[in-house]
């Protein structure tokens, strides 16, 4: 019997693998970029101490901080990957919106890198011992923050969904009930939102933190399924 056979997989008694097709190769790369944008949880916990009033005039250390804001920059990164890496996918289903969720990621990465420069100046503040002079300059720089990651890193993934979410459905590449979840999410997020910036409520109220569930429940689970199943068979991915 021939030692090598190339009809069950086996060549010399090991398995040969098919090569990965670029399809595959795509929804994997997406895939594990949606689950690194998650990186960036911590910093809930992490930026607690600069919140403080009188960070600057404390003798605490500034590493929470930074590492938060390392966090921030491989999730802003990450982001832009993600709809790099799916556009010459969704191109062939709406090349217009396909275009649009490129330049949404793009802009969100912007005021990610904008919010961590306000976040390590005040780390300078600290670190160079400015003083009670600096105290204003400091809660300003910390609110601009605040600010900043509600457009950037709230109202701006409530667009994104929405953009992917309708792409995602009309093409079937995943199942549409996972796109669902990201264009009834998008709205939801952008609803407290508008509520934040109207004063109708706090930042931090928790009611906040709910109205973001959808959206991360999609980019998660949206995540998982590109890298466990790739897309799904559709005109999209035919001949491919």
């Amino acid at each position: 019997m021939n030692a090598s056979i190339n009809t069950t997989g086996f060549i010399g008694g090991s398995i040969e693998r098919a090569p990965m097709s670029s399809l595959r190769k795509t929804s994997l790369t997406s895939g594990l970029l949606y689950l690194l944008t998650f990186v960036s949880i911590p910093t809930l916990a992490l930026y607690g101490p600069i919140h403080a009033p009188d960070y600057i005039l404390g003798s605490g250390s500034d590493t929470p901080v930074i590492i938060g804001n390392i966090l921030e920059l491989v999730v802003a990164l990450a982001g832009i990957g993600t709809a790099v890496a799916l556009y010459p996918v969704l191109r062939k289903q709406n090349e217009g919106m396909a275009l649009g969720l490129v330049s949404s990621r793009v802009l969100e990465a912007a005021t990610i890198f904008a919010g961590v420069m306000f976040l390590l100046t005040v780390v300078t503040l600290h670190q160079t011992s400015a003083g009670a002079d600096a105290l204003v300059t400091s809660r300003t720089l910390v609110t601009m923050y605040d600010r900043i990651f509600l457009i950037g890193q709230s109202l701006m993934p409530a667009i994104n969904d929405l953009l992917l979410g309708f792409l995602l459905y009309q093409s079937r590449l995943v199942p549409r009930g996972l796109a669902l979840i990201g264009i009834i999410g998008g709205p939801v997020l952008l609803a407290g939102d508008f509520f934040v910036l109207f004063d109708f409520i706090g930042q931090r109220d928790p009611l906040i933190a709910l109205t973001a569930v959808p959206v991360a429940l999609f980019e998660f689970s949206l995540g998982v399924y590109l890298v466990a199943r790739g897309f799904k068979p559709s005109p999209l991915t035919q001949n491919k």
